[in-house]
Formats: C-alpha cells, sequence, structure tokens
C-alpha cells in the first residue's frame, strides 16, 4: 500500500512538472519572447560534437556574478524554487527525484546552470555527466519554462544554499 501511494505521489509531481510547449506562434518566430532557441540554432544542437561541457547548451555564455550575494535576487529564488523546483530536489546532497543541490555552484559554472535550467532537453541528450545522472534518477527534468530572471535568481539562491556570503 506504501508503495503504491508513493508511486501515485511521483506520478502526480512528475506530470505537474510538465514541459512548457511552444505554440504555433512560437515555432514560426525563431526567436520567441521566451528566447527559445532559433532554428538554425537548432540544427547545430544536433551535433553532439558542438557541446561544451563547462557551459552547456543555450543562450548564455557568460552569467557575470557578483563577489558577495545580492540577497534579494536570492530571496526572489527562493520563492521561485518553492513553487518549481522544491517538489524534486533538496537543498542537502540528498537525492529527491532529482539530484540534491548542495555544492552545484562549486561543481558547475554560472552559465551551465543557466543554460541547464532553462534548456534542460539538448543538455540531458548531450552532456555524458547528466545522462549518468539520469540512470540514477530515472526521471529527466522537465522544462519548467523559466524566465532570464527567475533562472538567475534560482543561481543566486543556489549560491546562497552553497554559503555565498
Amino acid at each position: 500500500m506504501k508503495k503504491l501511494s508513493l508511486l501515485i505521489l511521483v506520478s502526480v509531481l512528475f506530470f505537474s512538472c510538465g514541459k512548457k510547449e511552444k505554440s504555433v506562434e512560437d515555432t514560426s518566430n525563431p526567436t520567441s519572447e521566451e528566447g527559445y532557441v532559433t532554428e538554425g540554432a537548432e540544427s547545430e544542437s544536433a551535433n553532439a560534437s558542438t557541446y561544451d561541457p563547462h557551459r552547456g547548451e543555450g543562450k548564455f555564455d557568460k552569467v557575470e556574478l557578483g563577489a558577495s550575494l545580492d540577497q534579494a535576487m536570492a530571496s526572489q529564488g527562493e520563492k521561485v524554487v518553492g513553487v518549481k523546483c522544491a517538489s524534486c530536489h533538496k537543498l542537502t546532497d540528498e537525492k529527491l527525484v532529482g539530484p540534491g543541490w548542495k555544492g552545484v555552484t562549486e561543481r558547475r559554472k554560472p552559465e551551465w546552470i543557466m543554460n541547464f535550467i532553462t534548456n534542460p532537453d539538448p543538455m540531458i541528450d548531450k552532456d555524458p555527466q547528466v545522462q549518468a545522472q539520469l540512470e540514477i534518477c530515472l526521471v529527466r527534468m522537465p522544462n519548467q519554462g523559466l524566465n532570464d530572471d527567475e533562472a538567475r535568481s534560482i543561481l543566486e539562491y543556489m549560491r546562497k544554499n552553497d554559503g555565498v556570503k
């Protein structure tokens, strides 16, 4: 009975984190408001040999971080995490549905984190470390349709979680 309840709970959580689909308008406009990858970039992203494991796959080439934490941004990030991330990720190194976040900003560059948060699908398909993590977690991270500001605030909250003052 407990296993059935757990299975139902995991299923509900998984489907509630569904992927945001592009509308017909988005596909006709290769540079939609939400920053979807352009058609030319999609054909390039299909080539795994162009994948940079330090930067990831997406529009963020350089993310400037302050030496100290932006408390307001981290607070906003905490709110977004509570709505979109906390059902699958813990702030410790313990796995829930997805991996725990402890130390992520020490292991990954800010560009990689921002690109993964906003563009997980191509990175899951190309990054060997993410693929190895997928074998452990068994669930692909869904695209939450986060905008750049939400993603940046989550990164700042991750930095706070990792002890940046």
